[in-house]
């Protein structure tokens, strides 16, 4: 939850605030679950936040507010609330771990003291020793001690070993929470906020090094009209199709995102915008080569289409500006027609 949002939860407005997600949330027919109301917390909080931003555009459509909706939203825009949740938990279990080790250290230090003083206690004893019975009596001490040590020797063992599994386990479980939290759900893209996150380091790192770095907006072409005739699950079919071309031809170092609803983001650090503009037609060109097909009912869906603008970044850009450009390059290909790809550059050329 942002510092915004939890300064309005601990003061007296939290009441009111209370109140009005409330009413907003009824205005819009929406249910009250612990989701939604978190969502729309942030939404009424901080209206001009990335997460307010979507749902304002999402709410602005004849799209329902749906489960499958909440869940894609709290996946890009609440993960790091999450993690922190998970990263609570995990550091619960390992307190536990960690006391329990400690229990089996302090037994078996305890133990080997106890032993210390048998073993010095034995020695006395033999030296003053009158016969078999006394010998006897010592080496029984001796091996029963022996015994304890050995028993808290291997309980101590078997302890670190459990230890070890589980701390084992709880890594790769914080490294699965963390890969969850930097990806969207439905696409398994990277979401809206590693993508934040990525263009801000990599326009950082393009402004030291000189290299270049070029940025695409993907929009899928009359989505709504997939969701209208065939239902939500189809238009999670298409968009889970078009992620998959994407995130195939845009591999590492190239970041591929879900920028949020339909629309998608890819990122190509040091490339040239021939290279970039040839790379997103192979894409378009593969997205509208297939006719996808209804799972449920293999209906015939037709074809795919997209539209494109990038834009290259210039010499001490900022990410916002970047955006800026190749999302008005991207309006440019839907208002010509849709399925095309525009490049900033040329419209700037073109006005001059």
């Amino acid at each position: 939850m942002t510092a915004q949002v939890e300064t309005a939860l601990r003061g007296p407005e939290a009441y009111a605030l209370a109140h009005r997600v409330i009413d907003s949330m009824q205005q819009a027919s929406v249910w009250p679950t612990p989701l939604n109301y978190e969502l729309w917390l942030h939404y009424v909080s901080d209206p001009d936040s990335p997460l307010s931003r979507e749902m304002q555009r999402l709410l602005a459509g004849d799209t329902p507010f749906t489960e499958a909706t909440a869940e894609m939203l709290a996946a890009e825009f609440l993960p790091r609330g999450r993690l922190s949740e998970e990263i609570r938990d995990v550091g619960a279990v390992l307190n536990r771990e960690l006391a329990a080790v400690a229990e089996a250290i302090d037994n078996a230090r305890q133990t080997q003291a106890a032993y210390g003083e048998t073993l010095t206690s034995a020695s006395e004893k033999m030296q003053g020793a009158e016969g078999p019975t006394d010998l006897s009596a010592i080496v029984s001490t001796l091996s029963s001690a022996t015994r304890r040590v050995q028993h808290h020797t291997s309980t101590l063992e078997k302890r670190l070993e459990s230890s070890n599994r589980e701390v084992l386990r709880l890594r790769e479980h914080l490294e699965q929470v963390r890969r969850d939290a930097m990806t969207d759900a439905l696409t398994n893209l990277a979401n809206r906020k590693t993508f934040d996150e990525q263009l801000a380091r990599l326009c950082e790192e393009a402004e030291t090094d000189g290299k270049g770095l070029t940025l695409a907006l993907v929009d899928i072409d009359h989505f709504k009209r997939f969701n209208d005739t065939w239902g939500h699950q189809t238009g999670d079919q298409v968009l889970r199709y078009v992620a998959s071309v994407l995130g195939r031809i845009a591999r590492d170092p190239r970041v591929a995102a879900r920028y949020g609803g339909e629309e998608f983001a890819v990122i190509f650090p040091g490339e040239t915008r021939g290279t970039v503009e040839a790379a997103l037609n192979a894409i378009r060109e593969e997205i509208a080569s297939r006719s996808l097909r209804r799972r449920s009912t293999n209906d015939d869906l037709g074809a795919v289409t997209i539209s494109v603008g990038f834009a290259e970044r210039h010499v001490g850009e900022t990410a916002l500006s970047v955006l800026e450009r190749a999302d008005a390059a991207l309006y440019v290909s839907k208002r010509s027609g849709r399925n095309c790809v525009t490049d900033a550059e040329s419209m700037a050329q073109a006005a001059a």
